[in-house]
């Protein structure tokens, strides 16, 4: 028998591949045998640089960066020298320029920016990646990329010099882009699970704004920044009008300063992950398929990971089965796994829930294994 086991991470207790490795031993404790095959996955958000590195069987690099507010943070990448088509970087835009690093009272829209992002792409550009991917969310910025262009080697000139890291609250004094004079980018494709655009009502400011501390003023004083970024990039750089580009508007408007100072790709993020670690191949020839996440949710039934992988599985006609800390009891989650089981098997608090996941989820498997063989028995 053979398990392809592909979870996402489950938040705040479990990396998708210490997931899968404890999956991976509840299965071996009924079937010692079985062939278990682990593919941790990602969404292109938070979790998607390890769950690559883990699959690919990788390195992390760490770099001291300008965090979003300026202040130095360790933030790290994934790399894989071996990847098909040269060596692979992969960036989470959080780890430099995430919300997670600016305590909730300390939260300054107007001044935080991608800088350190870009730093983290200077370096494994420098470093020879042939191929850059880049997990947008979870952004405390809204500078339309304009740091991170600015790290990369972009000028941008103001009537008094040039910005060294310019800001939402300063770029409205830029006069005047620069392009960089390094040598060509390698391909980057940013894996993006939203389709907002840079301005309006639908735009980085006025939807992701709000949940970065921006006020109404802020949000106004933001989308003005944006809409001058983009025309001076228009004008500057003849570079494509990406205003209006789906995912432009994704982490404060990176995927639209991707777009235009890199030549970068937008992907759906759960299908760029699943193409690169070859998770259609591994389940088309496996027997079964385990899964899971923190929470199943409705979230879950709009694309993210597990119903991802859910779908490969169906398409192949190989049942899976899925683990969660909190399933919901949204109608929908059991057409789309053959069955949902939560990690818990006794009333238990949040803190020793998330204390003992990997004991936890451990269990679930193996219970699941236990009624596999079970179901062996009755089939006989």
């Amino acid at each position: 028998m053979k398990i392809v086991i592909a979870p996402d991470k489950f938040r705040g207790s479990l990396s998708a591949a210490e997931a899968a490795a404890a999956m991976a031993g509840g299965v071996r404790a009924i079937f010692p045998e079985a062939e278990t095959e682990c593919r941790p996955i990602a969404d292109g958000g938070e979790g998607t640089a390890s769950a690559l590195c883990a699959s690919l069987g990788g390195e992390w690099v760490t770099r001291q960066v300008r965090g979003p507010l300026g202040e130095p943070v360790e933030a790290g990448y994934a790399w894989v020298p071996g990847a098909a088509g040269g060596p692979l970087a992969v960036v989470e835009m959080c780890a430099a320029s995430g919300l997670e690093l600016v305590p909730e009272g300390g939260r300054r829209p107007l001044e935080a920016t991608t800088y350190g992002t870009g730093e983290l792409l200077r370096a494994a550009i420098e470093r020879g990646a042939a191929r850059i991917i880049v997990g947008l969310g979870g952004s405390a910025t809204t500078d339309g990329g304009a740091g991170a262009a600015a790290a990369l080697g972009y000028r941008f000139h103001t009537g008094a010099g040039v910005l060294e890291n310019p800001s939402p609250a300063t770029l409205r004094g830029v006069t005047r882009i620069e392009a960089r004079e390094h040598g060509a980018m390698p391909e980057i494709l940013a894996a993006c699970d939203v389709g907002n655009p840079l301005l309006g009502p639908r735009g980085a400011a006025a939807v992701f704004g709000p949940q970065k501390g921006a006020s109404p003023g802020e949000i106004a004083t933001l989308e003005a920044a944006l809409a001058h970024l983009a025309h001076l990039a228009v004008r500057d750089l003849a570079a494509p009008d990406h205003r209006e580009t789906p995912g432009a508007g994704a982490a404060g408007g990176l995927g639209y300063g991707l777009l235009t100072f890199c030549n970068a790709r937008m992907c759906p993020g759960f299908e760029l992950v699943a193409e690169i670690i070859g998770l259609e191949e591994a389940i088309r020839g496996a027997d079964l398929v385990f899964t899971g996440e923190g929470s199943l949710d409705a979230q879950t039934l709009e694309g993210k990971g597990p119903a991802g992988v859910a779908a490969l599985a169906r398409k192949w006609g190989k049942p899976v089965i899925a683990f969660a800390g909190r399933a919901g009891r949204e109608t929908g989650l059991d057409e789309v796994f053959d069955a949902v089981l939560p990690l818990a098997d006794a009333p238990l608090s949040l803190e020793a829930a998330l204390r003992d996941a990997p004991l936890l989820l451990q269990r679930a498997a193996q219970r699941a294994a236990a009624l596999l063989r079970v179901g062996g028995k009755l089939g006989r």
